[in-house]
């Protein structure tokens, strides 16, 4: 293969990538919503244990969720990636241990990475002004990240605009899987009825 031809299907992949995750969103939307109380309960189960994990394993989360005006749970975030990358996850807002809202949550990479991986993460709005900013927003996050993740450990070294933009404290837990890479990510956190 040609130069060009790489980079045209490079540019393809990414086009049908976009616009796959697109339709994905349109047909859910489409979709009647069915067993919406256990769906509902699903992601509540999975938010409590994920929480429950989180208290466990790292004790200071406690004294900071008490703090917190609100949490976004994303109790498995899975994604994968070589060159181009994509991931999704579902989860819960909470606002005083009562769930609000519920996100699904798209990625998007790109650059050079290669393998899959699995988390969780919790964000903690601070202050009223970040979780108003969060739910009024269009729910895009853009960022940078260098990841390794490995057995049942994994290091990741994140800057991106939810955290440099307003007072949000992440916390990404429970990584597993084998991934390497230097990415530019997008996020894109919608509202759904599960």
């Amino acid at each position: 293969m040609s130069r060009f031809s790489r980079r045209a299907f490079a540019g393809l992949t990414l086009a049908a990538f976009v616009a796959g995750c697109s339709a994905v969103e349109n047909v859910k939307e489409a979709l009647p919503k069915q067993n919406t109380e256990d769906g509902a309960a699903r992601i509540d189960a999975r938010v409590d244990a994920t929480l429950e994990r989180m208290y466990l394993e790292y004790p200071e989360t406690v004294q900071l969720s008490a703090r917190a005006s609100g949490m976004l749970i994303m109790p498995l975030i899975t994604k994968a990636g070589f060159g181009f990358g994509g991931g999704y996850g579902k989860g819960a807002l909470r606002i005083d241990n009562v769930t609000q809202e519920y996100y699904s949550a798209s990625l998007a990479m790109t650059g050079l990475q290669i393998g899959a991986q699995q988390y969780a993460y919790v964000l903690f709005f601070m202050t009223d002004d970040a979780l108003a900013n969060f739910r009024n927003s269009q729910g895009v996050e853009v960022g940078g990240n260098i990841d390794f993740t490995g057995g049942r450990q994994g290091e990741t070294l994140r800057a991106n605009t939810t955290t440099m933009l307003s007072e949000v404290v992440p916390m990404v837990f429970g990584q597993a899987g084998i991934r390497v890479g230097v990415t530019l990510e997008g996020t894109k956190y919608t509202r759904i009825s599960p």
